[in-house]
C-alpha cells in the first residue's frame, strides 16, 4: 500500500512539473492575463499590456528588464535586486546600483539567473519580451508596458514613469518627483532668459554605423524648457530617423549635442573619421565652436533621474559655457 502511495505521489508531482513546463515554453496555452505565481496577500491587481495582474503592494524583490525600469524604481526609492543593461549600467547611476545584480543584455536577459533570485515582482517593455512573457510570469508576477502603442511619443517616458508609480504603489513619490521636475525646468527657463529664442539645437548620436536622430526623451525635456529643434528634426511622426554624411546639414543648429556610442570599435571611430571631412567643417555649430559632446546614456536615458543629469547638461553648456 505505501509503495502504492508513494507511486501515486510521484505521477501526481511529475504531471504538475509537466503542466508547469508545458504553460511555461508554449505561448499558445498561456493566459497572459494572470501570472501563474500570485501573492496571497497584501496584492493590487494591476492593468497593464498583457492583461491584469495582481502584484504585491511591497514588492520587496523587484528585477527590471530594462534600464530605465531600474532608474525608475529607484527615483521612486525601491532598489531592484536585479536588472538587465544595455552594453553596461548608466553611467548617470553609478553611485545607485551597489548591490544590483546584472542580468545580462537587455534583449537577452537570462531566465535561469532570474529564476535562481526569486524576484516578486518584474516590470519590463512589451516589444522587447513579449516572446518569453510565459516564462518571465511563471518565475513571478510580470508586468509590460506597451511603449510602442498609441500613447504620445515623445512624453511616453513620462507615461512610462506613472505606469512605474502606479505599479509600485509609488504615486505620493512619483508626484514629488514631478514637482522636482517641473520647478527644475522653470528654474532653468528664468536662467536662459531669451539668450536662445530665435536659435535652435540639435542632437545626435553616432551609433552602429550610422548618424541617429530621435523625437523621443531628449525633445521633450529640451520642448519642456521651451528649446527648439532645427525643422530638420522637427518630424515628431518618427520616433528615431537615420541620416547619411551627405545629409549631415541635418545635424546643424547654433547648438549641436552630440552623443557617441559603440566605443572605440565603432561609434568613436566613425566619428573621427567624420570630423576630419569638409562637410563636418562647414556645419554652423562647428564654425562657431558650439558642439558638446554629451553622454548618450543620458541623452536618451527615458527617465527623470536622466531628465535631472540632461538638465545638468543644459546649465553646464547654456548657461555657463561663454
Amino acid at each position: 500500500m505505501s509503495k502504492l502511495l508513494s507511486r501515486l505521489s510521484y505521477l501526481m508531482l511529475f504531471g504538475m512539473m509537466a503542466c508547469l513546463l508545458t504553460v511555461a515554453c508554449n505561448p499558445n496555452h498561456f493566459d497572459h492575463s494572470r501570472s501563474l505565481f500570485q501573492p496571497a496577500n497584501d496584492c493590487q491587481t494591476v492593468q497593464h499590456s498583457m492583461g491584469e495582474t495582481c502584484v504585491s503592494k511591497t514588492p520587496q524583490r523587484l528585477v527590471a528588464l530594462n534600464p530605465a525600469a531600474l532608474a525608475n524604481a529607484i527615483a521612486l526609492g525601491i532598489k531592484p535586486i536585479a536588472s538587465v543593461y544595455d552594453s553596461q549600467f548608466p553611467d548617470y547611476l553609478a553611485d545607485k546600483i551597489e548591490g544590483i545584480k546584472p542580468l545580462g543584455e537587455w534583449s537577452q536577459p537570462s531566465i535561469e539567473r532570474i529564476a535562481l533570485l526569486k524576484p516578486d515582482l518584474m516590470i519590463g517593455w512589451q516589444h522587447n519580451h513579449q516572446a518569453i512573457y510565459p516564462q518571465l510570469s511563471a518565475i513571478a508576477p510580470t508586468v509590460f508596458y506597451d511603449w510602442m502603442g498609441g500613447n504620445v511619443r515623445e512624453d511616453n517616458w513620462k507615461q512610462y514613469f506613472n505606469f512605474m508609480a502606479e505599479v509600485l504603489n509609488r504615486k505620493k513619490a512619483g508626484e514629488q518627483i514631478w514637482q522636482r521636475y517641473h520647478q527644475r525646468i522653470e528654474q532653468l527657463k528664468t536662467a536662459l532668459g531669451d539668450r536662445y529664442k530665435n536659435k535652435t539645437i540639435s542632437f545626435i548620436f553616432f551609433c552602429c554605423g550610422g548618424i541617429l536622430g530621435e523625437n523621443s526623451f531628449a525633445s521633450s525635456v529640451l520642448s519642456d524648457v521651451g528649446l527648439q529643434r532645427p525643422p530638420s528634426q522637427q518630424d515628431t511622426s518618427k520616433v528615431s530617423f537615420t541620416f547619411s554624411e551627405e545629409a549631415l546639414d541635418v545635424a546643424d543648429g547654433d547648438v549641436m549635442f552630440v552623443g557617441v556610442y559603440g566605443g572605440r570599435e565603432t561609434g568613436e571611430r566613425d566619428f573621427n573619421l567624420l570630423q576630419k571631412k569638409p562637410l563636418w567643417q562647414k556645419l554652423n555649430a562647428v564654425q562657431q565652436n558650439r558642439v558638446y559632446y554629451i553622454d548618450p546614456t543620458v541623452w536618451r536615458g527615458r527617465t527623470p533621474l536622466a531628465a535631472d543629469a540632461l538638465i545638468d547638461d543644459l546649465y553646464k553648456y547654456l548657461v555657463n559655457t561663454p
